[in-house]
């Protein structure tokens, strides 16, 4: 009989230790200073340069990296890549890996039965409307492969916090920490601080930067994240995003675009590969607005940085 994975939230990591945010540029990338100019020269035109007010969280700044993919180095450039900023749902794919990293260890199988349970169970409607999936609800059994589409596709936070709970957060963040993106660490699941797992209530919340999203998704690219069964699970995840409202809104139909988008509040993102014939790049974006005001700065922006690396060839 299969082993059936069930919500102990007392048996988790009861302690956690905030690292200092490090952002060091990997030597396999060549730092671009005329990319960097063109991407600012963006920035500036959308009025994206300048910071932003996010209420109780004071000040914020975007944070963009965008990998050139053409040639013998990947090329390296962005506005603020280092400034650390609330992801949103983008840190699902952090999450996803370490899932996919235990499956590929044998710990258990993507098939592997899981019974949801409170306070997991949080989302009251789906965040895209023409899924007909239904929503988790208390004591469903699912297994986790159906969780990982969920969270990525649909970017549903009760299967992330129960992808949390499975694949356990010291876990996840001993897999940053293996790529040095220190910093961005899971700190939390997606549920009010009162619902939290003992020793993690009063923890800051998760952030990430660009240089840490772009180079996750540059390791998918190039088949080491983990190793290559990992990194081509993720890319499918990843090309079956549902949510077509951000950087896809720019590119051209011809382009095929890996990626997990986020929004909470102030904050509106996306991450991804970005392929079309000769053109080939990674781009990652985190704008600190929200998302109905950052939505058109995403297509325009989407649309520039597609011309440019197009005209990079």
């Amino acid at each position: 009989m299969k082993n059936v994975f069930i919500l102990i939230t007392t048996s988790l990591l009861t302690s956690f230790s905030v690292y200092a945010q490090i952002v060091t540029v990997p030597t396999y990338y060549q730092i671009d200073e005329k990319l960097s100019k063109d991407l600012y020269d963006i920035v500036r035109e959308l009025d994206l340069e300048h910071n932003f007010d996010v209420g109780e969280d004071g000040i914020e700044q975007i944070s963009f990296a965008v990998i050139d993919l053409n040639g013998d180095q990947p090329k390296l450039g962005g506005v603020n890549y280092d400034n650390f900023i609330y992801p949103a749902s983008v840190y699902k794919m952090y999450v996803a890996a370490e899932i996919l990293n235990q499956v590929s260890q044998g710990k258990y199988s993507l098939y592997e039965p899981y019974i949801a349970k409170e306070p997991n169970v949080v989302d009251r409607k789906s965040e895209i409307k023409t899924d007909p999936r239904p929503l988790l609800k208390d004591g469903d059994t699912v297994n986790v492969n159906y969780l990982l589409d969920l969270m990525i596709t649909r970017s549903d936070n009760s299967a992330a916090n129960c992808l949390i709970d499975i694949a356990q957060r010291r876990n996840i963040n001993s897999l940053i920490h293996s790529y040095d993106w220190y910093g961005s660490e899971i700190t939390r699941k997606f549920l009010k601080r009162k619902f939290e797992d003992p020793g993690y209530e009063n923890i800051r919340g998760t952030e990430t930067c660009a240089l840490h999203a772009a180079d996750f998704m540059y390791k998918i690219y190039s088949n080491t994240l983990v190793n290559e069964w990992v990194s081509l699970q993720m890319k499918t995840l990843l090309g079956r995003q549902l949510d077509k409202s951000k950087l896809t809104a720019g590119l051209p139909s011809s382009a095929m675009f890996y990626h997990k988008t986020g929004w909470f509040s102030y904050w509106t993102n996306d991450v991804g590969i970005v392929l079309d014939r000769d053109v080939k790049y990674i781009i990652a974006c985190f704008i600190p607005l929200e998302e109905e005001l950052a939505l058109p700065k995403f297509k325009v922006l989407s649309e520039k940085v597609y011309e440019l690396m197009k005209s990079r060839k």
